[in-house]
């Protein structure tokens, strides 16, 4: 199995709406018995909530389902992952901060990172709708770096 996990800040909306568009992605290109895909939060706050319903909604609107229930990225998290996705630097620091130097090398990427220039802006950062509102903007953002993400892993591993 390959094992993906999305991670931000509190787990309720761009990681849980990576993992959704992900596993749909995967799911239609026949390949959801090769995947383990999960997400998670570098944060506590909203351990135990469904997404936010701003993420529910525009996933709905793109007819993709999302069940996923905050929960906090553990150290098994981290060792267990082929590839740990975050959507931001600040993620990717929270991250590193609890791992041994070193131990996250050639599996810790910022999302859109593999976009492939297919997001306007100059930063690699998902911004967090949360703060903006604008879910619909970090929809397109996470719709373009999971296919480059899936296009990476395909030819990576040769599925």
């Amino acid at each position: 199995m390959i094992k993906v996990l999305f991670v931000c800040m509190g787990n309720i909306c761009r990681s849980p709406m990576a993992e959704a568009v992900f596993k749909d992605l995967v799911a239609r290109a026949g390949l959801a018995d090769q995947f383990e895909i999960d997400s998670v939060g570098t944060e506590a706050y909203h351990v135990g909530e469904p997404a936010h319903r701003g993420t529910r909604r525009i996933l709905a609107e793109h007819d993709i389902p999302c069940d996923s229930i905050s929960r906090q990225v553990t150290r098994t998290d981290l060792t267990q992952a082929d590839y740990i996705i975050v959507m931001d630097r600040y993620n990717a620091s929270d991250i590193q901060r609890v791992m041994p130097k070193g131990s996250l090398e050639g599996r810790l990427s910022l999302l859109l990172s593999f976009a492939n220039g297919r997001h306007s802006g100059s930063s690699l950062d998902v911004p967090d709708p949360y703060y903006t509102g604008n879910f619909e903007e970090v929809y397109r953002l996470v719709q373009a770096g999971c296919q480059g993400l899936l296009a990476h892993i395909r030819q990576e591993r040769g599925i």
